[in-house]
């Protein structure tokens, strides 16, 4: 049974997925959505998303979408291929992965969230940013970070001294994040910087990001 992402390379939600899928060493059919053409508000689309948002996930009879909710269903589908993202043997640190999953969902996302979408999706659409949200925004990540630093202090990864899902999430938004003026607040943690080094030079990571270029389209 083939495996088929319908996304855009360049949307962090898509590109969320992909790295899981290129982690668990899986083969699959990437399924272009045209989201400037609106692509993703047709039928076609909404039979697989009803919010007509990227990515959706096609596994045989089943049809899924949500990035984290895809990626879950992955790592846990298929638990015994690639790497293990989700400590499935141990209790204890499988739990710790929930945790920090929620995390990212919870605190680090609606933080980061606004700031890439702020700086590099209002342009491409010919809007100009909002300041004032992207300072309350950077205000509010610079908190997150703090409990990161202290965290990653005493762990190599979130949830311990092993890479699961839960950085896994970060990655996308954190690589077009480091791409703007602001990426100090991830450098000058000497800890969360060598966290951030070392998951974007995962091979999933690097070959990921080779999609990653705006370019003249719009995130998502």
């Amino acid at each position: 049974m083939v495996l088929k992402l319908h996304g855009f390379p360049v949307s962090p939600c898509t590109a969320r997925v992909e790295a899981c899928l290129h982690e668990k060493t899986l083969d699959f059919e990437f399924v272009p959505v045209d989201i400037l053409a609106l692509e993703n508000k047709q039928p076609s689309f909404l039979a697989k998303n009803p919010f007509g948002q990227i990515p959706a996930f096609e596994d045989g009879d089943i049809t899924l979408f949500e990035s984290r909710a895809i990626t879950a269903y992955v790592a846990e589908k298929f638990k015994g291929t690639g790497y293990d993202l989700i400590r499935h043997e141990n209790l204890k640190e499988g739990a710790l992965v929930k945790v920090w999953i929620e995390v990212e969902s919870q605190q680090y996302h609606p933080a980061i969230c606004p700031i890439v979408y702020e700086f590099f999706g209002k342009p491409v659409v010919g809007c100009k940013p909002d300041q004032t949200l992207i300072d309350a925004s950077l205000e509010k990540l610079e908190k997150v970070l703090d409990v990161y630093e202290t965290r990653l202090s005493s762990n190599k990864y979130l949830a311990g001294d092993f890479y699961s899902l839960a950085d896994l999430h970060h990655f996308s938004y954190t690589f077009y994040f480091m791409k703007t003026p602001w990426s100090s607040l991830i450098n000058d943690r000497p800890h969360v910087k060598a966290w951030w080094e070392d998951i974007s030079a995962r091979p999933a990571s690097v070959k990921v990001a080779e999609g990653m270029n705006f370019g003249e389209v719009e995130i998502k």
